[in-house]
């Protein structure tokens, strides 16, 4: 992963705070390199067209790791209107659906890419789903007030699941999904190699260490601060980075 400026020698604008945003180079599908700017005060990512869907499982992983790092630098929610740091135009929001996830950006009327949130890019990805009753019950019982995962607001948790700032609901990693993004970067770094007849084992047993270590890793030590503190979220994928960066490089 390696840094970039624009088209014009400069780095973009974050559309949020006016900031510089940080130019990062990804892997890309077919060998190809994706250009992307973020901005971690925001918490958003600018795409140029097409390039979120390019991305290959590693820099898929690399972004979410990213994403997990940044998790608490927010400096504040984002404006309703906003513009393209290309062209000037105003951002049209923009609903869409991915499986069954609803998610949302805000896109250039002249095509010049798309403006994402860290928790939107996440449910693009499918890796987000709803808190059951239960987990919403055991959350209750640890911390009174989480912030919210998309603008960062606080939610008061005895008013309800959903922030009353932008309307998301309380959201967490979907485990099964993230441990399946594991699997698929590892059988994506086997692909121009022979296959190993060991390979369906291999996978086999690392899909268990991901179901185990996922099954506790909400319960370590400072969870529930992190959870209040970065949301659910956050923490969530500020646990799941650091577990990832004992097992997969």
């Amino acid at each position: 992963m390696t840094e970039h400026n624009d088209y014009a020698g400069n780095p973009l604008s974050c559309p949020g705070c006016h900031a510089a945003m940080t130019a990062l180079t990804l892997e890309g599908r077919l060998g190809l390199a994706v250009a992307i700017d973020l901005c971690a005060g925001c918490q958003v990512i600018w795409f140029d067209q097409g390039e979120s869907l390019q991305l290959s499982p590693g820099a898929t992983l690399k972004l979410f790791r990213l994403i997990g790092e940044q998790a608490g630098s927010r400096r504040g929610t984002l404006a309703e209107a906003l513009d393209c740091p290309r062209c000037g135009g105003r951002l049209k929001p923009t609903h869409d659906r991915q499986r069954n996830t609803a998610f949302q950006y805000r896109r250039c009327e002249a095509a010049h890419g798309r403006l994402i949130t860290f928790f939107d890019f996440l449910r693009e990805k499918d890796f987000l789903r709803p808190l059951s009753k239960q987990q919403l019950e055991e959350l209750k019982s640890h911390v009174q007030a989480v912030n919210c995962s998309n603008c960062g607001a606080p939610v008061d948790l005895a008013r309800g699941s959903a922030c009353p700032h932008c309307g998301s609901p309380l959201s967490m990693l979907d485990l099964k999904q993230a441990g399946a993004l594991v699997e698929r970067l590892q059988r994506a770094e086997h692909v121009d190699r022979p296959v190993d007849p060991a390979l369906p084992l291999e996978l086999a047993r690392a899909r268990r260490e991901v179901e185990a270590a996922f099954a506790s890793f909400e319960r370590e030590p400072g969870w529930y601060e992190g959870a209040s503190s970065n949301g659910l979220v956050g923490a969530g994928v500020g646990a799941l980075v650091r577990w990832l960066g004992k097992t997969v490089r």
